[in-house]
């Protein structure tokens, strides 16, 4: 555990949490774009929105890991490994668009009832809340997949 937890860990989970936050404005600017374009705040509507605005700043992150994060200058077997990242973020993926559904889904209405005021967060921050929840959620994965199983040394 201790080689884990080194200090190029540190560094390395410190550099994709830059990289985290410029993905997460990639993603919450696409996803509030579509959203404006479409008036699409719930719904199936959102979820898909929600997926290619995660699917966007999935490809951006590979990018910026592989070459800051990481460190990773070896070209050899990249559509290997590029396949890995994209396997350990889509299963990111779900679980952040999962997230971010299942809040604006299940805990809005909750919220929103037991506020006695439906007003009081609307739709938009809603969508916003559910977007960080399923980023938050999924970040710890996505840090520990990609350590252990795309860009190992």
């Amino acid at each position: 555990m201790s080689n884990f937890i080194s200090k190029k860990t540190v560094l390395q989970f410190l550099k994709f949490a830059v990289i985290g936050v410029l993905n997460t404005a990639t993603d919450l600017c696409l996803l509030n774009i579509m959203v404006f374009l479409s008036a699409s705040t719930d719904g199936i509507g959102y979820t898909i929105q929600k997926a290619i605005s995660a699917l966007c700043a999935v490809v951006v992150s590979y990018f910026l890991n592989k070459n800051w994060a990481f460190d990773d200058k070896n070209s050899e077997n990249s559509i290997k490994k590029f396949s890995a990242f994209f396997m350990v973020s889509l299963t990111g993926m779900v679980i952040n668009v999962g997230t971010a559904s299942a809040v604006v889904f299940f805990l809005k209405p909750l919220v929103d009832s037991a506020l006695n005021n439906p007003d009081l967060l609307n739709d938009t921050v809603w969508v916003n809340l559910g977007a960080l929840a399923g980023t938050a959620v999924s970040m710890i994965f996505n840090f520990i997949g990609y350590k252990i199983h795309v860009f190992k040394k």
